[in-house]
């Protein structure tokens, strides 16, 4: 049943708009625009930067204009360890940008995967069209940064320090997609014509050799030896030698990868907890780690997050970071901005019911660093830090009440020992179910 909307309509609606209200309204939102019309002082107030459990992390980086806030959150965990560890100033940082050149070649490589597993369907599937639209991106998740670390190591950004087009990847990420659109109808041809494995193994390798090249002239040449001069917080100066970046890994950091894990909390019918999921044609490495997330309740997610804090371990979290957001003030609360009642509208909605419409997913990661407790043990407001540099928040920190977090956080990572006997159990042996490619759990920060 359609519905023209006709002239009566439009002059009823005009006049149930005409308010003193209403006028009010109109007036500080055409001078000042939704947000600095909407802002309530009072939900600011109640979310002042002060924790009963604050780790001392230091500055913030920044990842400019670019889309490696999973890869910055992860590398920050473990900066926090080898500062502590190996007494380096806070000016300290893992290169991004050296995990970010193999990512780029990993995922080129993963998408020639897919394109050849999806090569028989027709262009108009709904697979080949998300593969399409974006071949590769700057987003990704915590097992792929593992997947990644695993094969090659870490190093610190004095030894591969950023580009241009690490810091601002726009123009990159538009030339290269291009580059893998044009190799993947190369692929499909290959295919259609009923090409011997070993023609299209050779013609990938060749298209390899071509996204090599192109990472190279835009990123630099990563090292494969290297040696790393520091000088410690007492101004002892001290050299590694011969180092490599899995040498550098396994020294200077030591986690074993294995131990950390995805913990998603995805209210939906469709995810019950306490189950493991993975996500069809998510990853970067073809034959690395898979993605893969153990959905549990929100207060069990807290729980853990609160339990790694207080061991003075740091943890990587993913949000929705659109949604009741002041970053001038670095202010992360439900009800910061309050538009319903500035339009007079209601726009209620459940976190599930968000999921499932496309209202909201993960899109951005962090790192939790602080959490205040009330006299019970329970937690009301966060300490986050971002990687937007130190203009955003508070020197790039931002505080995070605890109801928004229960709406917004979808995901924390944290080392197994955390979890019940059960949890593991799951972790480790239930078989996953297997989310489409398009499921909000497979977005990327």
């Amino acid at each position: 049943m359609s519905l023209e909307i006709t002239q009566q309509q439009i002059a009823a609606f005009k006049k149930s708009s005409q308010s003193p209200l209403t006028d009010i309204a109109r007036r500080a939102t055409m001078k000042n625009g939704i947000h600095d019309a909407s802002f309530n002082q009072a939900v600011a107030n109640n979310n002042t930067p002060i924790f009963a459990i604050d780790l001392n992390t230091g500055k913030v980086a920044n990842q400019k204009q670019s889309g490696r806030c999973w890869m910055f959150a992860a590398l920050n965990t473990m900066r926090h360890d080898i500062t502590s560890l190996f007494h380096l100033s806070d000016e300290f940082q893992l290169s991004q940008s050296y995990t970010f050149f193999w990512d780029k070649f990993e995922k080129a490589n993963y998408f020639y995967q897919n394109v050849l597993d999806t090569a028989v369907e027709p262009l108009d599937s709904r697979k080949v069209s998300f593969l399409m639209t974006t071949p590769q991106q700057d987003g990704g998740q915590w097992d792929m940064i593992v997947a990644l670390i695993e094969k090659y190591g870490v190093v610190p950004q004095s030894v591969y320090p950023e580009s241009t087009a690490s810091s601002a990847s726009r123009e990159f990420n538009t030339t290269f997609n291009t580059l893998l659109r044009h190799d993947a109808v190369s692929l499909r041809e290959l295919v259609a014509q009923h090409a011997t494995e070993e023609i299209i193994n050779a013609r990938r390798e060749e298209m390899l050799a071509h996204v090599y090249r192109v990472l190279s002239i835009t990123f630099g040449e990563p090292p494969v030896n290297f040696d790393f001069e520091y000088r410690d917080t007492d101004n002892q100066f001290k050299i590694d030698r011969g180092l490599t970046p899995q040498s550098y890994f396994d020294k200077f950091v030591g986690w074993q990868l294995s131990d950390y894990v995805s913990i998603i909390n995805a209210p939906t019918a469709d995810k019950p907890f306490n189950a493991t999921y993975n996500v069809d044609m998510l990853g970067n490495v073809v034959g690395g780690r898979e993605v893969k997330h153990l959905n549990v309740t929100i207060e069990k997610m807290k729980a853990l997050a609160i339990a790694q804090l207080k061991d003075g371990k740091s943890v990587w979290f993913g949000v929705d970071m659109g949604p009741q957001v002041d970053r001038t003030n670095g202010i992360m609360a439900t009800g910061i901005f309050a538009t319903d009642e500035l339009f007079q509208v209601d726009t209620t909605m459940t976190k599930a019911q968000r999921l499932d419409y496309g209202e909201s997913l993960m899109t951005h990661a962090m790192v939790l660093t602080g959490v205040d407790l009330d006299e019970a043990g329970q937690p009301t407001k966060w300490q986050v830090e971002n990687s937007w540099g130190e203009k955003a928040g508070k020197k790039g920190y931002f505080t995070m009440s605890d109801d928004w977090m229960s709406e917004y956080a979808y995901q924390i990572v944290v080392n197994k020992s955390y979890l019940s006997d059960e949890l593991i159990d799951i972790y480790d042996n239930a078989t996953p179910k297997l989310l489409a490619p398009w499921d909000p759990m497979g977005a990327l920060a």
